[in-house]
C-alpha cells in the first residue's frame, strides 16, 4: 500500500506533512546501504513494496530525484512479476505523486490516471483509496490551472468520503482543505475561508495545535488572509506556524518557503521592502540545488521578487528576475497557466516604466488571454492586468480607455467585496 493512497489517519500524514514516522525511520536505516543495483549484499533484489518504502522516505524529506530510481524499479518489478491490479496501481500512484512534486505534470497526470483506472478495477468505485487518488489528480489539475477539472475531481472525492464519515470527522478535513485552496485560487475567498474554518475544527481536535499538518493548513489560511488584505490576522497565524516548522525542519529548509512567502507579502504591505526582499532571497537560497523538484515554487519566489524590485524602482533587476521565471515556466511547459499571467503582468509593468509601451501592451494582451480562458471575467487576477493597462494608457495619453478599464477593474473588486490583492502575491 502506498503512502499516497493511505488516509492521514493511518499514515500520520506522512506525505501531507512531510514527517518521517518511526516506521519509515527504521526502513531508512535498514536501506542506507542499498547500491545502485537496488539489491541486498547477497544479491537478492528487494520487492517492489520495499523499494516504494525507500522512495517514500526520500520523498518525505524532499528528495524526489533520489526517490525516482526506486519507484521506476518498483514499477518494472511489478510488471515483470505480473503483480495484481492493486499493487500495480500503488506503483503508478507513487510515481504520480513524485512527478507532481517535480513539476512534471503531464507525466504525473498519465501515471495518476493509469493508477486510478487500475484501482477502479481492484476496488469498489466508492472505496476510500479511490478518494485519496482523486485528491492527487485534483492537485495535478490545479497545478496545470485546469480548475474546472480539479473541482469536479475533488467533488467526486468528497462525495466518496462523505459516504463513510461524518461531516466533522478527521477523514474529511484534508479534502476540505484542498477545496479551500482550490476556491482561493479561483478568487472565491469567502467560500475558501468557510472550508478552511470547517476543516480546522477537526484538524486541531485530531492533531493538536502544534502538529506539522496543522501548521501547513494555518499557513494556507494566512496566505488567504493576505489575498484579502487581512495582514494582522495573517501575521498572527504565521507567528504560530514559523517556530513549529523551524523546530521540525531546521532554520533554512526549503519546506519553509510557503511561510516565508507570506511573511514577505506582509512586509511588502507594510512598505518594508528590505525585509520583503530578504525573505524572498532566503527562499531562493533554500531552493538552490533541489534537483528539479521545486521549479514551480521557485517561479513563485522569482515572481514575488520581481514585484518587490518593481516597487523599489529597480527595473533592470526586475526584468532579469521575471525573465528567469518565464524560462522556468517554459521548461515546465507552464506558459498557459495563471502563474505565467502573473509573470507577464509584472513584466508589462517593468516595460511601462522603461517606456517600452508596445511590448507592455503585448504582454498584457497575452496575460488577459490566458486568464480569460482559465477563470471567469470577475477573477481578481484580471483586475490586476486591467490596472496595468490603465497605467499604460495613462502614460500614452489615452485617458478615455484608461477610465473605461479602471471602471471594469473596480467592478471586479466590488464584486469580490474587497477580497483583493496584487496579482504577484497569489500562489497556488
Amino acid at each position: 500500500m502506498t503512502a499516497v493512497t493511505i488516509p492521514p489517519t493511518t499514515t500520520k500524514g506522512l506525505i501531507k506533512s512531510s514527517i518521517i514516522p518511526a516506521l519509515f525511520c527504521v526502513s531508512f536505516v535498514f536501506f542506507t546501504d542499498i547500491g545502485s543495483t537496488l539489491a541486498t549484499p547477497a544479491g537478492k533484489a528487494y520487492s517492489y513494496s520495499s523499494l516504494r518504502s525507500v522512495a517514500r522516505v526520500y520523498m518525505a524529506s524532499g528528495g524526489y530525484e533520489n526517490a525516482r530510481p526506486y519507484l521506476v524499479k518498483a514499477l518494472q518489478l511489478a510488471k515483470e512479476t505480473d503483480a495484481s491490479d492493486s499493487e500495480m496501481s500503488a506503483c503508478m500512484l507513487d510515481l504520480a505523486y513524485l512527478y507532481k512534486n517535480q513539476g512534471r505534470l503531464a507525466e504525473a497526470e498519465t501515471a495518476c490516471v493509469s493508477g486510478l483506472e487500475l484501482q477502479e478495477k481492484a476496488y469498489d468505485q466508492n472505496h476510500p483509496y479511490i478518494a485519496y487518488t482523486l485528491r492527487i489528480l485534483s492537485e495535478i489539475y490545479l497545478k496545470q490551472a485546469r480548475y474546472k477539472e480539479a473541482v469536479e475531481t475533488l467533488e467526486r472525492a468528497l462525495t466518496i468520503v462523505r459516504g463513510y464519515s461524518l461531516e466533522d470527522d478527521q477523514e474529511l478535513a484534508p479534502f476540505k482543505v484542498d477545496m479551500a485552496r482550490l476556491l482561493a485560487a479561483q478568487g472565491d475567498y469567502k467560500k475558501a475561508e468557510s472550508y478552511f474554518t470547517q476543516a480546522m475544527v477537526s484538524i486541531e481536535k485530531s492533531y493538536g495545535p502544534n502538529h506539522l499538518y496543522t501548521t501547513k493548513v494555518l499557513c494556507s489560511m494566512a496566505a488567504l488572509y493576505v489575498l484579502q488584505q487581512r495582514y494582522a490576522e495573517a501575521e498572527e497565524l504565521i507567528s504560530r506556524v514559523l517556530p513549529i516548522q523551524q523546530r521540525i525542519y531546521g532554520q533554512d529548509h526549503h519546506f519553509l518557503v510557503p511561510v516565508w512567502l507570506v511573511k514577505s507579502s506582509i512586509y511588502e504591505a507594510e512598505g518594508d521592502l528590505a525585509n520583503a526582499k530578504a525573505f524572498l532571497e532566503i527562499s531562493l537560497d533554500s531552493l538552490t540545488n533541489i534537483a528539479g523538484s521545486e521549479c514551480i515554487v521557485e517561479c513563485d519566489v522569482l515572481s514575488r521578487l520581481g514585484e518587490v524590485y518593481i516597487l523599489s524602482k529597480e527595473y533592470t533587476k526586475a526584468e532579469q528576475i521575471l525573465q528567469k521565471a518565464m524560462g522556468i515556466l517554459e521548461s515546465a511547459k507552464g506558459t498557459d497557466t495563471d502563474r505565467a499571467a502573473i509573470v507577464l503582468n509584472n513584466l508589462a509593468r517593468v516595460y511601462i516604466n522603461q517606456d517600452k509601451y508596445s511590448d507592455a501592451q503585448k504582454l498584457c494582451g497575452r496575460a488577459l488571454d490566458i486568464l480569460e480562458v482559465i477563470f471567469d471575467e470577475y477573477h481578481p487576477y484580471i483586475a490586476d492586468v486591467l490596472q496595468t493597462q490603465v497605467q499604460l494608457y495613462r502614460e500614452t495619453g489615452n485617458m478615455a480607455e484608461a477610465a473605461r478599464l479602471e471602471q471594469r477593474a473596480e467592478e471586479i473588486r466590488v464584486r469580490k467585496r474587497g477580497a483583493y490583492a496584487p496579482i504577484a502575491r497569489a500562489t497556488n
